[in-house]
């Protein structure tokens, strides 16, 4: 039985109530902050006993996400339940919507799972994206087009943060990043000239509604998001609406309910194409905890419970920083904490640390929001706390 054909829930579930969430890592952390704040109780479901989310939650299931007994506790102490990252087994969804309203659902969640399936679903909803070919077999490996190449070599499952992806130039390198990859199957991907990346999160509720955070200007570097600037100073209004109109056709062709990112390529011609998405409030969203009146994880709780939706406004331009576990080793190899103290002393800082028991090259520890009065002044103030922490902030 899929849990798409379940009816909608015909009532909020309001505050007093116990949310359930699927995975314990910072996402889940900040929507359990959140559903607490809003006078829910909260439950995780996460197999590490020193889950961030876990250890803040009213309640923590410490087994696995497939754990029949584990399932079966979680919709037994939860009204509703959602997750926190894609790659919490679609299965388990279904099984927990037999018994309890999921957000978001299965079927949505096994799409974005896939990068295939996620292509194949931008080009039902005319989002254009990136040309690409799908690679499972020798057979498809050798028939792969030319024009693909040079392209970015991406597995379909189970990458995220710039893992599972390589870079090729030729039909040669192609054929050798694949056997690398462990002749998975996978995806290849045209590489097209590219001016910015900007990200829209929409939250859509069960009844339709749609709201969506402003527009996104986001920085990568190795795969990882590394800066989010609000308002996104490169982008133009035109091309922003169009972001936009695009990420609620996607949200909408899947009856999406809950709050789901679609990141998008600008190209060098000024031409937008979809590049991913996720089921999930996502990293380049955290700002709006600082810089909004209505934050993402709010949202979250809101589309989860069938509470009504408030569009976000944004307070204050802001920029955001994402912290690596990079930070604590600048001195060599030992671990240290970095200057706090120092970074805290500058005007408009949020800190946002992830509660993780270690920190580790490339981990995120946790994010800085920089809120100002105008654009100019965070991106001013980002910069000295770059400076002091010694990353880079463009």
């Amino acid at each position: 039985m899929s849990d798409a054909v379940l009816p909608a829930v015909s009532a909020a579930i309001l505050p007093g109530a116990t949310l359930g969430v699927m995975g314990g890592g910072q996402l889940g952390r900040m929507f359990v902050h959140a559903a607490q704040t809003m006078g829910y109780g909260t439950v995780v479901l996460d197999p590490d006993d020193s889950s961030p989310a876990g250890l803040v939650s009213h309640g923590h299931l410490q087994t696995a996400y497939l754990d029949e007994a584990g399932l079966a506790e979680l919709a037994r102490r939860c009204d509703a339940i959602t997750t926190e990252f894609e790659n919490v087994p679609a299965p388990a969804l279904r099984t927990l919507a037999l018994q309890r309203p999921v957000a978001p659902a299965a079927d949505a969640v096994a799409i974005c799972q896939d990068r295939a399936a996620e292509k194949a679903q931008f080009v039902r909803c005319g989002v254009p994206c990136a040309p690409h070919a799908l690679i499972e077999s020798a057979a498809q490996l050798a028939g792969v087009s030319a024009t693909l190449l040079p392209g970015i070599l991406k597995t379909a499952r189970l990458g995220y943060d710039g893992k599972g992806q390589r870079r090729v130039a030729d039909a040669a390198a192609l054929a050798a990043a694949w056997h690398e990859l462990g002749q998975v199957p996978c995806l290849l991907e045209q590489m097209l000239p590219l001016a910015l990346e900007l990200s829209v999160i929409v939250a859509r509720n069960a009844q339709g509604e749609t709201v969506t955070l402003p527009v996104q200007q986001n920085l990568h570097r190795d795969g990882i998001l590394a800066v989010t600037q609000v308002p996104a100073p490169d982008v133009p209004a035109p091309l922003q609406q169009q972001a936009i109109a695009a990420a609620c056709r996607v949200a909408e062709a899947m009856a999406y309910v809950g709050v789901l990112c679609v990141e998008f390529f600008v190209l060098a011609d000024g031409s937008l194409v979809a590049n991913e998405m996720a089921p999930r409030p996502h990293n380049s969203g955290h700002y709006s905890i600082d810089a909004c009146d209505v934050c993402q994880f709010q949202l979250q709780v809101r589309t989860l419970t069938g509470l009504p939706l408030q569009t976000p406004r944004l307070h204050s331009p802001t920029v955001m920083l994402n912290l690596l576990g990079d930070l604590w080793f600048r001195d060599g190899d030992a671990a240290r904490e970095p200057a706090w103290g120092q970074l805290l002393a500058l005007p408009g800082m949020h800190l946002h640390l992830y509660g993780k028991t270690s920190a580790r090259r490339g981990r995120k520890m946790g994010h800085l929001t920089i809120t100002a009065a105008d654009a100019a002044q965070a991106r001013a103030a980002a910069l000295q706390a770059a400076a002091l922490l010694g990353i880079a902030a463009h």
